[in-house]
């Protein structure tokens, strides 16, 4: 179906309310969210939207961008204004760019993405801290949890940091960067005094991959995986079964996607 005119929204959400960006019957969803604003923006004007990918319900996106496909031309700061203004508080539109090349999709396009995960520990966090990271309350090995971070730099076979992978699933995956910081980045009064993030880069990752990372890196740093654990998760002719420890949604955070 063909449209006049097509355009590349950039935005931002937070993920905690919503189940994720795919629509759902009878769920909240953040692509739910977006159509619903735009269909009272336009009411009677035909138009599409495609993501740049799906996120997991409670998971947020400092970068999210999206392509608007719409039979009438778009005044940006009027559109922005418009949205910003009908659109849910946990979510706010930063840019719109016309597309000229008919032929650019969003979900085939290169693209970088980062992802990053808040986590502290050592005692319970401030309630008001949940939507945006983890607390484990028991203590950990951050310098162990950081050597064990490296280990997934590269081209690996990510099949066992994959929630129910198919036979046509593409598990051999490569990481850009995997490492483990001391979070400057985001702060608030009432986070926990010290708090720390792990940084993942990559051209696509499969499904709960990152949080599947992490929760193993989490089991790392309470001393119940090994770093050479780590590596035979990573070797698809060991016999280790599936890493089953899932950090929760709520600490993973869509950073920055680079469209290539």
């Amino acid at each position: 179906m063909r449209y006049n005119y097509c355009y590349l929204i950039q935005l931002q959400f937070l993920g905690f309310r919503f189940h994720g960006w795919q629509k759902q019957p009878d769920l909240k969803t953040v692509h739910w969210a977006i159509d619903k604003t735009l269909k009272f923006i336009f009411p009677e004007t035909r138009k599409k939207t495609v993501g740049v990918g799906r996120t997991d319900a409670k998971v947020s996106a400092s970068y999210f961008y999206l392509q608007l496909f719409i039979d009438l031309p778009i005044t940006t700061s009027i559109f922005i204004h418009k949205f910003n203004q009908n659109s849910p508080a946990d979510m706010k539109l930063i840019s719109v760019k016309k597309i000229e090349d008919h032929s650019f999709n969003i979900i085939q396009c290169p693209k970088v993405k980062e992802y990053r995960y808040y986590f502290s520990f050592g005692e319970k966090n401030h309630p008001y801290s949940a939507p945006f990271m983890t607390g484990i309350q028991e203590d950990l090995n951050i310098d162990l949890m950081q050597r064990g971070a490296r280990l997934f730099v590269g081209y690996h076979n990510f099949k066992r940091y994959c929630t129910k992978p198919s036979k046509e699933t593409k598990v051999w995956r490569e990481v850009i960067d995997c490492k483990i910081e001391i979070n400057t980045h985001m702060t608030a009064s009432f986070f926990p005094e010290k708090s720390y993030m792990l940084v993942i880069k990559g051209e696509g990752f499969l499904r709960n991959q990152v949080r599947l990372i992490m929760g193993a890196l989490f089991l790392v740093g309470l001393g119940e995986y090994t770093l050479e654990f780590i590596e035979q998760s990573l070797d698809p002719k060991s016999e280790i079964s599936l890493i089953k420890s899932i950090a929760p949604a709520s600490g993973l955070h869509l950073h920055s996607i680079d469209l290539v």
